[in-house]
């Protein structure tokens, strides 16, 4: 399987390409939302974790402090932690479909923010497998594809505002069809499979996810 990975910063794009729709749902002082929401804390450790963590049905992902992670997604009526150790390279992930007709507004929100000791950072993007030139999944030239909407965390001093990411874990944003144009598409998008997070972890100890029910509008390309 061929795997070509486009990692490209992106600086202040949650200003730009997410925004949430809701009058009603109120900015805090930490800069999420007020309301109900599901939380999800992704853990940098230092050591590997050997335990079976699959079916834990928690809401921690391990991962580790250094390296990468495949955190997969899949399709699911509600939010739940399928396998909690990524510390191997791999945890597992369920969350519903973001948007359904890729009309770009999603039906929930997400926003991030980086805890733990001061002095880590992560970056992370959005992946899947594209069906390669044949247009054919489970191929040799199938590929893996990353979104260029890279969000980029780091846990400096001080307080730590939460901002929407939305667009960027919700979306995969490349191009498919070779034209030069950037296309979005959203999770569990049938143009693309095997869709996954991947966390490039710089010695961040904590990222804080939360899931709001409440819809966010994302630009068509950035």
């Amino acid at each position: 399987m061929k795997k070509l990975f486009l990692i490209v910063p992106v600086i202040a794009m949650v200003a730009t390409i997410a925004m949430p729709l809701s009058t009603i749902a109120q900015t805090t002082g930490n800069g999420a939302i007020s309301g109900a929401h599901y939380n999800l804390n992704i853990i940098g450790m230092q050591k590997t974790k050997t335990a079976d963590m699959t079916g834990t049905d928690g809401h921690v992902i391990f991962v580790n402090l250094n390296g990468n992670t495949k955190i997969m997604l899949s399709e699911g009526a509600d939010y739940q932690v399928l396998d909690a150790n990524g510390t191997d390279g791999k945890a597992s992930f369920q969350l519903p479909n973001p948007d359904p007709t890729n009309s770009g507004t999603s039906v929930y929100t997400v926003y991030a923010r980086a805890l733990g000791k001061p002095g880590g950072k992560a970056d992370m993007s959005t992946c899947a497998t594209a069906p390669g030139l044949d247009g054919i999944f489970g191929t040799e030239d199938d590929e893996e594809l990353c979104s260029i909407a890279v969000v980029s965390f780091e846990r400096t001093a001080g307080g730590q505002k939460f901002q929407n990411v939305s667009a960027e874990l919700l979306y995969v944003y490349v191009d498919l069809d070779g034209d030069g144009i950037t296309e979005r598409y959203n999770i569990f998008n049938d143009a693309l499979q095997d869709y996954f997070w991947s966390y490039d972890n710089h010695g961040l100890k904590l990222l804080q996810l939360r899931f709001y029910p409440v819809p966010t509008e994302v630009a068509v390309t950035i």
